[in-house]
């Protein structure tokens, strides 16, 4: 190898190397940084809150409501997987379609009861603090910035703990 080469190399090398290092370095900021869970439920993002102990308490009540609810789940991904070949069909039957989408809403439906009967349970048994927290974190989208109060549009009341992208949808403008 001349020269050059073993330059052009060892170049590259560390390239990749300073590139890997940035990734794994960008990751683990990330990680601590507690950014909001992707396609988790409001009540687990509200969770997120809680001290420690209590979101891990807190998450297994949720796990164990879910996978009491597998069956149902189930169902409702069989109800989809119905509607889903009724609009393949050449010919739509409506009633098999609208019957599908009925059991896949109903399943729906009762896995959000039990989540939140579960749910309701286990907040039963937290302090004040702890609730106020999962109740700022229910107001919370995923992606959007902590609730703050913000003034009506005259600046004689505060309406309400809102987000600035909840505020801009109900035509209040920034929050201050």
């Amino acid at each position: 190898m001349s020269p050059r080469s073993l330059r052009i190399a060892l170049i590259v090398s560390v390239l990749v190397n300073v590139f890997l290092l940035a990734s794994i370095v960008g990751g683990v900021a990330w990680l601590h940084a507690q950014h909001p869970l992707i396609g988790a439920g409001s009540l687990r993002i509200a969770g997120a809150e809680l001290p420690p102990a209590e979101r891990r308490a807190f998450r297994a009540a949720l796990r164990e409501a879910r996978w009491r609810m597998r069956p149902v789940a189930l169902a409702g991904r069989q109800a989809r997987l119905d509607a889903s070949q009724q609009l393949r069909a050449p010919i739509v039957d409506q009633a098999a379609l609208s019957e599908a989408l009925a059991r896949a809403r109903n399943a729906d439906i009762a896995i959000r009861q039990e989540l939140e009967g579960r749910a309701i349970v286990f907040v039963a048994t937290l302090p004040q603090a702890d609730r106020t927290k999962l109740a700022d974190g229910l107001l919370r989208r995923p992606g959007a910035q902590r609730p703050r109060e913000c003034a009506s549009r005259d600046g004689s009341e505060t309406l309400a703990r809102l987000s600035p992208v909840d505020a801009n949808s109900h035509g209040l403008g920034s929050c201050p």
